[in-house]
């Protein structure tokens, strides 16, 4: 009797399986689009002066600290000036220097011992989850490959690849943009993701009191990432520190 109910399970299993290597083919035949081929050059170039001048990236290089929490999970504060982030998940928060990848680990509120593996998680989150809030201005950090591609409506778009750096490097992104140079969405040839080409939208943008812009949304049609409690502050004391929190970890 227990075999049979063992093999039974083990059919039942097997079916399962198989109908889900079915539903991924048939998600792969559609939705999967080769790399598009574009051209290295000048018109690659304007269009990322296009885009950056679009999201005010001087002004985002102006802003010393930043405020953001990923889809509900990850809190981060960043201080841009000295490169320093303070990352909150779960009951979690860690102050890392992403230069030296030292910091101070918090759990409950309480110090705890240095664990390389959470220092690690807390860099992953920030580089990350930093990149979906504002990935375009990172379009000429890593020396990336940019190229300018020709799209299905007759608009030009920009292939930004990354060689090497982040937590995932070799990692494509097109960016395609409205008249005025703004991100409207991007898609995506990523080693985590097995489809290629995927969509993604940028939307609902909001401007910083840096005048930097952000967008709050990014719709995939079957998930929305949102990037929630943006703000951005000059000195800490503007943005209502009793006292510098990362005090603890300078020198690290």
């Amino acid at each position: 009797m227990i075999k049979k109910i063992g093999k039974r399970l083990l059919k039942a299993l097997g079916i399962v399986i198989a109908l889900l290597l079915v539903a991924f083919a048939v998600l792969y035949l559609v939705y999967n689009q080769p790399l598009p081929e574009g051209k290295q050059g000048a018109e690659a170039e304007a269009l990322a002066n296009k885009m950056l001048q679009a999201v005010n990236q001087e002004a985002w290089d102006s802003t010393n600290y930043v405020e953001w929490t990923f889809v509900g999970m990850h809190d981060f504060v960043w201080d841009k000036k000295r490169h320093l982030v303070k990352v909150s998940w779960k009951d979690y928060s860690v102050l890392l220097n992403p230069n030296t990848m030292k910091g101070k680990i918090y759990r409950d509120g309480q110090e705890q011992a240095e664990d390389p593996s959470i220092l690690e998680t807390a860099y992953s989150y920030f580089t990350n989850d930093a990149f979906w809030m504002n990935g375009y201005v990172q379009i000429r950090n890593g020396n990336p490959e940019l190229r300018a591609v020709d799209l299905e409506d007759g608009t030009k778009g920009l292939l930004v690849t990354y060689p090497t750096g982040g937590v995932t490097p070799g990692d494509s992104y097109l960016w395609m943009l409205n008249e005025d140079g703004l991100p409207k969405a991007w898609r995506m040839w990523v080693g985590i993701i097995p489809i290629g080409g995927i969509e993604v939208s940028w939307e609902n943008w909001k401007t910083l009191a840096s005048g930097a812009k952000i967008a709050q949304n990014h719709n995939a049609g079957i998930a929305d990432i949102a990037i929630t409690n943006i703000k951005s502050y000059q000195t800490w004391q503007e943005g209502g520190w009793d006292e510098d929190i990362f005090a603890p970890i300078l020198g690290d």
